[in-house]
């Protein structure tokens, strides 16, 4: 039997530094946009998540695309 993936809805993780601690060290934090439609394209995502973060005086360390399927034996 073979196993086909359907993509489902996916999301998106930016983390971001937020400032420093007292020893130097980068305080990080992220922020998850949900439900992010499986038909995106990885750089369409990527330009909307570079957008909105363009808004905020924050710099962005990471952006991680986690991507949801369901997997069928047919």
């Amino acid at each position: 039997m073979a196993v086909v993936a359907h993509p489902l809805s996916s999301t998106v993780v930016i983390r971001y530094q937020v400032g420093e601690t007292p020893s130097g060290s980068p305080i990080i934090r992220q922020k998850s946009l949900n439900n992010v439609k499986a038909e995106a394209t990885d750089q369409d995502i990527y330009d909307v998540a570079a957008a909105l973060f363009g808004l905020s005086e924050r710099l962005v360390i990471q952006t991680i695309l986690r991507k949801n399927y369901d997997l069928i034996d047919e």
